[in-house]
């Protein structure tokens, strides 16, 4: 049994003692205000065992025929309890002013109603306390309401002691008086009850949730803007969707990381929420056309580099090299190419003008061994040498040789002037990688790392 269902349980099984207490006191003194208690208790009855049925059908598991949950059955119950104290407000209210306007009724006075009405109000407030708890720990609809209703009777039951204290001092017109005050109560807690019970029937957003939310999704990077914030409360749980729109060029991964970000937020907003993060990828005014094509590429699942944008005059065309499988027949490939210079072209305008070189990409992967220590030392001094022929580079380090069955890769790390631009980079150390190939033909692959030399560096 949860926590929910046994506070439900002990709640019916005071509240059946009180009722029969208070009508069993009511009965005995005849005061209208302690019968109507009784009334109340009575309906207090039937609303806490519906309240008990209600939140273990709550807490069952989404299925196919409610999958969000059963959670609005707390609402259905809330609602009903509603429709019982409005019920009882209007009976109340229409006793006490009969009774106003009618030959007053004698009312006895006893130790025994007024000792009904001691314990009854201890109860309650032990029942309202315990209850209120429990609802605010569970966020349950069904035990708030049940808690509203005992913070109610709580209230009655001090308004009618007050109308059996002023009865005993003469003065019974005092009773029917606090009869249609209770009423009022009645009417009043069954007016709130029901305005938050209806609001979370017709899925009305939990006060200030949708704009903090707001606020939280759009402070985090890559978010452009937001397009659309729903949520609704389903019991204990929120629900909701939260649509964002994002850059189209960001990655998958980065894409991924923006919802989590947005899910922790939404986390600490409203821990019980259950939101569903849906990111829309958009084209934004700054985009380059290199950007654009890399992000079709993508899209394709097709590798590309060396993209060029060429101006010629009011026409575009752009050039780029398209990596396929090196064992693939090029009549498949050329298919790959066309493939994706028809989607540049469907993107950018079907009069840019658009040239792909295709080229191996190598797919396989060798077993390899590391080589003698003396092809290292050779492989070594070959690279310092080729080195000092070049203006930029010196510090040949970390070299490291590998056989495979295509061949020696060797891989290596040099130190260059950290002002040098990255082109300039690159042909220094694409030049000393084809002499070493030229020089050494086994050689199937070289990696060159080129780090920034530090200012205290010398060359050498």
């Amino acid at each position: 049994m949860t926590a929910k269902e046994r506070v439900a349980l002990i709640s019916i099984l005071a509240t059946v003692a009180i009722t029969i207490a208070k009508g069993v006191g009511g009965w005995i003194t005849g005061s209208l205000a302690l019968q109507s208690d009784a009334a109340q208790s009575l309906l207090d009855v039937a609303a806490t065992t519906i309240t008990y049925l209600v939140v273990r059908a709550a807490d069952r598991p989404p299925d196919e025929e409610h999958p969000y949950g059963h959670a609005k059955f707390e609402s259905v119950a809330a609602l009903g309890q509603t429709a019982l104290l409005c019920a009882l407000s209007g009976i109340v209210a229409f006793e006490g002013v009969r009774r106003l306007f009618a030959i007053q009724s004698h009312i006895e006075t006893s130790v025994l109603a007024f000792g009904v009405l001691i314990v009854s109000i201890v109860v309650d407030a032990w029942r309202w306390r315990q209850l209120t708890k429990t609802a605010r720990e569970t966020n349950s609809e069904a035990l708030a309401a049940d808690a509203l209703h005992f913070s109610s009777d709580l209230v009655n039951s001090i308004l009618v002691l007050i109308a059996l204290g002023a009865a005993a001092a003469g003065y019974p017109a005092a009773d029917p008086l606090i009869a249609v005050g209770v009423a009022i109560f009645i009417g009043v807690a069954g007016w709130r009850l029901g305005r938050r019970t209806i609001d979370s029937l017709v899925d009305a957003a939990p006060l200030d949730l949708s704009k903090r939310i707001a606020n939280r999704a759009l402070a985090i990077p890559g978010v452009v803007a937001l397009d659309s914030v729903k949520v609704r409360r389903a019991g204990a749980a929120i629900l909701g969707e939260v649509i964002v729109s994002i850059s189209r060029t960001l990655a998958f991964e980065r894409v991924a990381g923006i919802k989590e970000e947005i899910t922790r937020a939404i986390a600490e907003e409203a821990p019980d929420a259950r939101v569903v993060i849906t990111a829309n990828p958009i084209a934004l005014d700054d985009e380059t056309l290199r950007e654009r094509i890399l992000m079709i590429a993508a899209r394709l699942h097709l590798p590309v580099h060396h993209v060029t944008i060429q101006h010629v005059g009011e026409r575009l065309s752009a050039s780029l090299d398209l990596e396929v499988d090196g064992e693939l027949q090029l009549v498949r490939a050329h298919a790959l190419a066309t493939a994706l210079e028809d989607a540049i072209r469907r993107e950018l305008g079907a009069v840019i003008e658009v040239d792909t070189h295709i080229e191996p990409l190598e797919t396989s992967e060798w077993a390899g061994e590391d080589a003698e220590a003396d092809t290292t030392i050779r492989m070594t001094a070959a690279l310092t040498e080729l080195a000092k022929k070049t203006s930029a580079i010196d510090d040949i380090h970390s070299v490291r040789v590998r056989r495979t069955e295509g061949g020696l890769v060797v891989n290596y790390h040099c130190r260059v002037d950290p002002l040098l631009t990255v082109a300039a980079v690159h042909h220094e150390v694409d030049a000393i990688e084809r002499e070493l190939r030229s020089a050494i033909p086994d050689i199937q692959r070289v990696v060159g790392h080129a780090e920034p030399r530090k200012p205290t560096q010398k060359t050498g």
